[in-house]
């Protein structure tokens, strides 16, 4: 009997470079959801599916979307740690992931449908050497593609890497090392609409071309999806209405509120006073209203006010006069005051405050010890450089509770610690643990970028020893496609980021770019715009910069005295157990007389020791007694010790912690002792010692005191006799006798 096929999966590859491909599988897996594929490459694969209410929820005027991306342990044959032994909440990976899928799906969405829609994405197989998150939009999108929720897209997202001056799609773990640019970006057929990654201090061109190589890439794999779209029949979306409008109340508004508006935005007023003033006018109008009739159309009041009022009247005020909502030119930097060592306590500390933007940021040392730990799915180790982004309600002025950490400030931490990371020395060049922490207490505007500055300031009050200076600036857009108008703006604020068409945040130094993070909200941005909007920043950036080491021009030449301080030196791999000792109980004894923290790692060649103590006495203590633990003792160095036994042919003298040595009694003197008694020695007493030879079978060490005593008068060295052989047990020739064999006993079965 044949067999029945119990499903119809659907199959489409997408070349890479190198052999490679990428393969979407649909119709086998999940077949509940409204959409589910499987996307493949190599032994790498993402399960991704997308659910849609079917009808928004009463009231709901937005777009309720939200992405989850999982890593499962079992996908790279790992159990979880932890006491659950189970997959618990989000790391700050896979927030990040999510959030990369998130900023390129929410702007494609049509902006009347309202019904919640989910998407998830989970790592099944992993390949050690595949990037898995480089997949994770093309598998959101396709599975998007693949339902009939309504969907402006399809879109994609690679990462590209430089390597050896070849830009590289989808770069394997391996290839990174070296890489000196690694990008995310997510775009449409037609258009860019994210990029997020670091660099290592590349040019606006070369950031530039890789942008345009992704783009290249990102074509190819949304054709993909357009054509299983249309072979599976979901081109075609579910009809839905999510919103009712009221044309005559729209127009009203606009006649009677826009030139009121419009006087507002060029007020040139500071933001509270300005919000005031909006949210003054719209109350105005929506006065003339009964409550019962305000039920219906409050919500409508405002849209109509916030999209086709504010929004427009600042957008062209922008366009007609070249003037912002706080008076500035477009290419214009808010005024900037920078102070350093504000925290008296703090082991470095910094204010950094633009405009309506100020962060607070602290920098802490630490040891080993204190480094990051991840242990997640494709990476395990520590990291040494972490940077946390805080950003409480009252930065904004809200009456609201700080509750838990928000993705957005995992996000915002992330790019600025992207943006800092390639300045900041680790491993031989800085022995600690470096913490920033940045906490915004004034926000409009580029919260993110005065992170970055803040941080440089503070590493450098804590006298880290930052390569170069860092810098980061948050550029915006306004656009009318209707006349071709554009205008690029510099430092933007709250307002212009939420009421713009971009939001473009670019770091570097003076000599280039270190991280980006670009979200694009309009269509057909062309390549002329970002290339403006590359070298408006990187001016801004300078300037920004010259603020910066006006205030302080270079790290400071040492650490704080109260800083604990660290020495590291290094010592063969074969000693690293001497220092340990067993079950740690050396460096445990060490550590414990010393009042010091002591770390141990080990490379291919040698192990890196640190020594963390609270002052110069308390390390130079511990570092004496490691040295001495890794000497090796030389013929004919003088060494003084204290005696640790008393034996009747002489003392074992401790010429180094943990190494003793025989003082025969013949070597104690130039008189002859017949007993040791006589010599007057007594454990505990220190004697000077030379040693004098080591036996190169047993390694044992020689010692004599006698050596460095001077000569009696007329001293004759002794002749020494030849040292005569004993007879053997079993040689009768020399003496001895033979014993005789007893009879083997009979085995108790034979």
């Amino acid at each position: 009997m044949e067999e029945k096929k119990l499903y119809n999966a659907v199959q489409k590859f997408i070349p890479l470079s190198g052999g490679r491909e990428i393969m979407i599988e649909t119709g086998k897996l999940a077949k509940q959801a409204d959409g589910s594929v499987v996307v493949k490459q190599g032994d790498t694969m993402l399960l991704a599916t997308v659910v849609a209410a079917k009808d928004a929820k009463e009231g709901t005027d937005f777009m309720p979307l939200q992405v989850e991306y999982k890593e499962k342990f079992a996908a790279a044959g790992r159990i979880p740690g932890g006491f659950m032994k189970r997959e618990g909440k989000a790391s700050d990976n896979e927030i990040l992931v999510a959030r990369l899928i998130d900023r390129a799906l929410r702007p494609l969405f049509p902006a009347d449908y309202h019904a919640e829609v989910y998407v998830t994405v989970n790592l099944i197989s992993a390949d050690p050497d595949i990037q898995a998150d480089a997949l994770a939009g093309l598998a959101a999108s396709a599975a998007l593609a693949v339902s009939d929720i309504p969907f402006g897209g399809p879109i994609s997202e690679v990462r590209v890497a430089r390597i050896d001056g070849e830009y590289v799609i989808n770069p394997t773990f391996s290839q990174m090392k070296d890489a000196d640019l690694d990008i995310m970006v997510g775009g449409t057929i037609d258009n860019i609409l994210m990029v997020e990654g670091e660099m290592n201090e590349v040019s606006e061109e070369v950031m530039l071309g890789a942008i345009k190589a992704a783009h290249e890439a990102i074509k190819e794999q949304c054709a993909v999806q357009i054509e299983l779209s249309k072979e599976l029949g979901k081109d075609v979306k579910r009809v839905y209405c999510h919103e009712t409008n009221d044309e005559e109340l729209r127009q009203t508004i606009i006649a009677e509120l826009y030139d009121k508006a419009y006087a507002i935005a060029t007020s040139g007023t500071m933001k509270h006073e300005r919000e005031e003033a909006f949210d003054a006018l719209e109350a105005e109008f929506a006065s003339r209203f009964t409550e019962e009739e305000l039920v219906e159309k409050a919500p409508l009041i405002h849209k109509y006010f916030h999209d086709d009022v504010q929004k427009k009247a600042m957008r062209n005020m922008i366009l007609d006069e070249g003037k912002r909502l706080d008076g500035r030119r477009c290419d214009e930097i808010r005024p900037i005051w920078c102070e350093v060592g504000y925290l008296p306590r703090a082991h470095g500390s910094a204010i950094f405050t633009r405009g309506e933007t100020q962060s607070l940021s602290t920098v802490t040392l630490g040891t080993k010890l204190d480094e990051k730990m991840y242990d997640e799915v494709l990476r395990q180790g520590t990291e040494q450089f972490v940077l946390h982004y805080n950003f409480p309600p009252f930065s904004t002025g809200e009456a609201k509770a700080a509750r838990g950490l928000s993705r957005r400030e995992i996000g915002h931490g992330h790019l600025a610690w992207r943006a800092l990371k390639p300045m900041v020395p680790v491993g031989e060049e800085n022995p600690y643990a470096v913490r920033v922490v940045s906490d915004i207490l004034e926000s409009n505007g580029s919260s993110s970028m005065a992170t970055v500055c803040a941080g440089t300031l503070a590493l450098m009050d804590a006298g880290v020893k930052l390569k170069k200076p860092v810098s980061g600036i948050a550029m915006g857009l306004i656009s009318d496609s209707a006349t071709g108008r554009w205008a690029v703006l510099s430092d933007i604020l709250g307002d212009e980021d939420h009421l713009g068409d971009m939001d473009f945040k670019v770091t570097g130094t003076k000599d280039g770019i270190t991280a980006t993070q670009m979200d694009i909200k309009v269509d057909g941005l062309s390549y002329e715009v970002l290339a403006k909007a590359l070298e408006q920043a990187r001016v801004g950036r300078m300037h920004i910069l010259g603020k910066i080491t006006e205030c302080i021009a270079e790290p400071r030449a040492d650490y704080k005295p109260f800083v604990p301080r660290i020495e590291q030196i290094t010592i063969p791999k074969d000693f690293i157990g001497a220092v340990i000792g067993p079950g740690g109980k050396v460096i445990q004894e060490i550590q414990k007389l010393t009042n010091t923290t002591i770390t141990i790692t080990e490379n291919e060649e040698v192990g890196i020791v640190d020594v963390f103590g609270p002052d110069k006495a308390s390390i130079d203590g511990a570092m004496e007694r490691i040295k001495a633990i890794v000497a090796v003792p030389e013929v004919g160095e003088v060494y003084s010790g204290p005696i640790k036994s008393i034996v009747a042919f002489g003392a074992f003298v401790e010429i180094l912690p943990g190494k003793e040595a025989l003082l025969h009694i013949s070597e104690i003197d130039y008189k002859r002792f017949e007993t040791m008694e006589e010599t007057g020695l007594k454990e505990g007493d220190t004697i000077e010692v030379k040693l004098i030879g080591i036996d190169q079978k047993t390694g044992k060490l020689k010692l004599s005191h006698k050596a460095l005593l001077p000569k009696p008068e007329g001293w004759v060295e002794p002749e020494r006799k030849p040292r005569e052989r004993r007879p053997e047990r079993n040689d009768r020739s020399r003496g001895g006798e033979r014993r005789e064999r007893r009879p083997r006993p009979e085995h108790k079965d034979e």
